[in-house]
């Protein structure tokens, strides 16, 4: 993998991945031993792409070659990672939720309102994975960008600009150049941790030690 070259942290992640929640919930750990919070880059990565046909909808017909085998391995991970962090879990995957909306959404408010970008991002996980709710219907959304004081029709508006969607789409084209294949992949100055890494790991990745 060739990372971008900063002294920034970049988190690669997709919301649907339970994974990503778990990476999300040990980077909140390894931010609570820091004097400073470590700056990070969100970049954006389409875990379905594979799946994903022309009018951008997912099509579960397609084989990507993740069997009951696979689920069944990835759940017992999920469980194992659960309990290590202490996260509370609605479900352990959520295979018929879209994230394409959210991740508009969070492109949007990332851009345009970074300060609130945080607990939007944090909105999105707990509605998923602690409230087992569907991050792709408007609705939710809606209620989302309210609760963090952002007008939810104006982010509503953001999931349909077809140019915020080529800006999207050219993120996961940029996540798949530098070599991402999976997520959570946390990367910094050429360096790279792949999935939910405990909080040591972070700490090593960062601080070298």
């Amino acid at each position: 993998m060739s990372e971008t070259q900063n002294d920034r942290l970049t988190i690669y992640a997709d919301y649907v991945c339970p994974f990503c929640y778990l990476g999300h919930a040990s980077l909140s750990r390894y931010q609570e031993t820091r004097d400073s919070p470590v700056e990070f880059d969100w970049h954006p990565f389409d875990l379905r792409s594979g799946k994903r046909g022309p009018d951008g909808e997912i099509d579960h017909s397609v084989d990507d070659g993740k069997d009951e085998e696979y689920f069944s391995q990835a759940k017992e991970n999920v469980r194992r990672l659960q309990q290590e962090y202490d996260v509370e879990m609605a479900q352990e995957i959520a295979i018929e939720v879209d994230s394409l909306n959210s991740q508009l959404a969070s492109l949007y408010v990332r851009e345009e309102y970074p300060e609130n970008w945080a607990a939007f991002d944090e909105a999105i996980y707990t509605a998923l994975w602690v409230e087992g709710r569907d991050i792709g219907e408007p609705d939710v959304l809606a209620d989302l960008a309210e609760s963090v004081g952002l007008d939810p029709e104006e982010v509503l508006e953001a999931t349909e600009d077809d140019d915020l969607r080529e800006r999207l789409d050219s993120r996961f084209s940029e996540a798949r150049k530098q070599g991402v294949t999976g997520v959570p992949t946390f990367a910094y100055e050429g360096q790279a941790a792949r999935g939910a890494v405990p909080p040591e790991q972070l700490k090593r990745l960062v601080e070298g030690r």
